[in-house]
C-alpha cells in the first residue's frame, strides 16, 4: 500500500479501499452480505471501497466482518521501552518540550 513515496489522504484512501474490495472479492462474499454482517449501509461499504472517504467505525467493523483484523495492531503499535533508556532517564517524559525560540515565535 505504501511505495515510499509521499501520498495524498485521498490517494491513501483509495489503496485502502482497492485492497478491501479484493479482499472482500477473495472471500467470495458480495457487497450486500459484508454490509449486513458488518451492520453498515451497503452504500458505506461502497463508499469505503471507493475511497470517497468513511470512518473509522465503518472501516473497523468491515474488517471484523471480513474476520481481518489481525493487522490492526500496526496502525498504532504499542510503545515499547529501550531499557538503556531507562538508564539514562529517572522517568519518562510527561510533556513536551519546545524550545524557547518556539514558544516566543508561536510555532
Amino acid at each position: 500500500m505504501i511505495d515510499g513515496g509521499f501520498r495524498t489522504p485521498e490517494e491513501l484512501q483509495a489503496a485502502l479501499g482497492e485492497r478491501i474490495r479484493k479482499l472482500r472479492l477473495s472471500r467470495n462474499m458480495d457487497q450486500l452480505a459484508i454490509a449486513g454482517k458488518a451492520g453498515i449501509s451497503e452504500k458505506a461499504l461502497r463508499n469505503l471501497e471507493a475511497g470517497r472517504g468513511s470512518t473509522v467505525e465503518t472501516l473497523l467493523r468491515t474488517l471484523k466482518a471480513l474476520d481481518s483484523l489481525q493487522g490492526i495492531e500496526m496502525l498504532a503499535p504499542d510503545v515499547t521501552v529501550d531499557p538503556l533508556a531507562l538508564l539514562h532517564s529517572p522517568k519518562p517524559p510527561q510533556r513536551v518540550r519546545r524550545s524557547r525560540t518556539q514558544k516566543k515565535g508561536g510555532k
